[in-house]
C-alpha cells in the first residue's frame, strides 16, 4: 500500500512536470525546496503576527 502511494505521488510530479513543462526533477524541486518551506515561513509569520497583535 505504501509503494502505490508513492508511486502515486511520482506519478502527480511526472504530470505536474509535463503540464508545465518543467520536468519531473524540477517540480520536485518547486514544490519540496522553495513552495513547501516558503509556506511553513508565511504561515509561522502570520501566527506570530497574531499572537503579538492579541498581548
Amino acid at each position: 500500500m505504501i509503494n502505490d502511494f508513492f508511486y502515486w505521488c511520482v506519478y502527480v510530479l511526472e504530470v505536474i512536470g509535463d503540464v508545465t513543462g518543467m520536468g519531473y526533477e524540477l517540480a520536485n524541486i518547486v514544490i519540496f525546496v522553495i513552495l513547501q518551506p516558503a509556506l511553513i515561513i508565511l504561515f509561522f509569520v502570520l501566527w506570530r503576527k497574531e499572537v503579538n497583535k492579541n498581548k
